[in-house]
């Protein structure tokens, strides 16, 4: 899709509240579908698949992407992970599902707090684009 190309590439990683900081603190509406004390998950309004889930750690700390990750960051990646598998299952999504982390600008990463595209509900591709 040329315009979430476009948005990457003109992105970039800042201090200022991303779109998700307004989503967690409820200055924007979303479709959550899962939330803990850690994480948030949304529908995406721009799907991807028939289930196309955002999930998302209630705290950036610094955690931008998956390449600016470090040792202290390990439990909430593990936790986004995690989660995914749980709202797999919640959305019924038992005969398969695809887990993503778009990263950096080649990346096609457009909101700079780090989070997981959960996809399903159709047969992916191979390679991805």
């Amino acid at each position: 899709m040329a315009s979430e190309k476009e948005a990457a590439l003109a992105a970039a990683p800042s201090n200022s509240p991303t779109i998700f900081d307004k989503i967690i603190k409820k200055e924007i509406p979303a479709n959550v579908v899962y939330e803990d004390d850690k994480v948030l998950a949304f529908r995406n309004i721009a799907p991807q698949a028939p289930t196309h889930i955002l999930i998302i750690p209630k705290v950036r700390d610094g955690l931008t992407g998956l390449s600016k990750a470090e040792e202290r960051h390990f439990e909430i990646l593990g936790h986004l992970r995690y989660t995914a598998k749980l709202v797999a299952k919640q959305e019924e999504l038992e005969d398969g599902f695809r887990v993503v982390i778009n990263d950096g600008p080649q990346g096609c990463q457009s909101v700079y707090h780090i989070h997981v595209h959960l996809l399903g509900g159709r047969q992916m591709n191979w390679p991805p684009g």
